[in-house]
């Protein structure tokens, strides 16, 4: 037997004393911590950076919050750096934990997505000083890639119709779709949209010189039929999606659900806000509408019960917004034994550390959904080098140790973030009659 060779050429007697190698590395410690911002699309973008004693062995984490990314800054550098130095990167679960409680008060999104940071970046060290990627440290690949979603948008039906058959010829078969409603600012399409994802400076101007009002009724009226229109042209090829993104009032989001069920969709998202959870089970006992929820919890105790109860068939939180990978991976665990599935946030205000932890855990958890993914521009993928490849209708992994992500810290630099009046916030949506309600 001591002669036989495994299928993939290594001799069973060399593996042992390979992970014998692994386990008795001498024991490193961390010795800087930082925040690097950068908006190479118009996005701002945090990343943090942990640093070792062991030369040229670093890591890094997303920490992007973009509309408060100067508290996450701050949390890094002047609250959780001090607190971290001179520990060992080894000991992610003792850091975490450590971390979620050292400022008393926690489940903020400020601090998660600082916490998030730190923990992507031990993460990145720990698949680098093993070797392989961080998928395998989740125990290995359920699917050699994740299928992901894309974003579809129009002014009109026909417009919409276009994007979304020219996602289809590029080999996507799940495509958001969202319409402007003429008349108010719609969520997915509009001046608003366009400057919160990186828009031109033009579209920023606009934005800060006026706002058009919202109001549900068009919007519940407009959005079934889209969906009928949609169907008629693109038959059952295609998997449709829609984002309400809370706007909706929870009588008004039920209805919608209802009429939207003729068409099939693979997911209704944030079909209620957070605050709003309670009336799932409402929503549970009169439609059988695929419900998506959870891209602004950050707490367990926002997501937990509709997953324990059944309430919901897509995670969907943003996972710097609750920690970082250590929270999601048991997230993803405790969703696996209720039915639901993992559909993480993933636009563009996720840096590609944060989608390459995001496939991480697509690749290794068996309850695995959808990937929603972002197409990144040049300039961010010159920054950032490692992006994961999307082709196929799929994100791929790189199969570096690792997250598999670079950061050329010179190339960031040159991309600061951009003068906006409000610093990055979203602006106040308004019905007509003045009015502030949820963006």
């Amino acid at each position: 037997m001591s002669d036989m060779v495994e299928q993939d050429g290594v001799q069973p007697a060399t593996k042992p004393a390979a992970a014998a190698a692994v386990i008795n590395m001498p024991p490193i410690k961390i010795t800087n911590v930082k925040a690097i911002c950068t908006a190479p699309d118009g996005i701002r973008l945090v990343v943090v950076k942990v640093e070792t004693s062991d030369a040229g062995l670093w890591g890094l984490g997303c920490a992007t919050f973009t509309q408060r990314p100067l508290a996450v800054v701050t949390a890094v550098e002047q609250y959780l750096k001090p607190f971290l130095l001179g520990r060992n990167p080894d000991d992610i679960e003792d850091i975490w934990q450590a971390a979620v409680v050292s400022s008393y008060w926690r489940s903020g999104p400020v601090l998660n997505n600082a916490i998030s940071g730190v923990d992507q970046a031990l993460w990145d060290i720990k698949g680098k000083r093993a070797g392989m990627p961080v998928y395998q440290l989740l125990g290995g690949k359920s699917r050699r890639s994740a299928g992901v979603y894309v974003h579809a948008t129009g002014r009109d039906l026909a417009e919409l119709e276009d994007q979304v058959r020219r996602y289809m010829e590029e080999g996507f078969r799940h495509v958001r779709c969202q319409i402007e409603v003429p008349g108010y600012a719609t969520y997915g399409r509009g001046s608003v949209d366009i400057a919160q994802s990186g828009g031109s400076d033009a579209s920023r101007t606009r934005l800060n010189a006026h706002q058009d009002p919202w109001e549900p009724r068009p919007y519940c009226r407009l959005v079934p039929r889209m969906f009928e229109y949609l169907r008629s042209q693109l038959g059952e090829g295609v998997e449709l999606l829609h984002d309400v993104h809370e706007r909706v009032p929870p009588i008004m989001a039920i209805q919608l659900a209802k009429d939207l069920e003729p068409y099939h969709l693979f997911f209704l998202e944030d079909v209620f806000a957070p605050e709003d959870s309670d009336y799932f089970r409402v929503l549970r006992a009169q439609s059988s509408i695929p419900l998506a929820m959870g891209e602004l919890y950050v707490n367990q105790a926002e997501y937990v019960p509709l997953i324990r109860d059944r309430l919901i068939d897509f995670i969907r939180v943003h996972i710097s917004d609750i920690g970082g990978l250590t929270p999601a991976r048991k997230l993803a665990a405790l969703c696996e034994f209720f039915g639901s599935r993992t559909a993480w946030h993933g636009p563009g205000d996720v840096s590609p550390v944060g989608h390459a932890a995001n496939l991480q855990l697509d690749l290794a958890c068996p309850n695995f959904g959808i990937q929603e993914a972002c197409l990144f521009g040049e300039r961010t993928r010159e920054v950032f080098t490692g992006c994961p490849d999307i082709h196929d209708g799929a994100m791929w992994s790189n199969e570096q140790p690792g997250l598999g992500v670079d950061l050329d810290e010179g190339l960031a630099a040159r991309y600061p973030f951009p003068e906006h009046r409000f610093n990055g916030a979203w602006p106040e949506i308004r019905r007509a009659d003045g009015t502030v309600i949820r963006p």
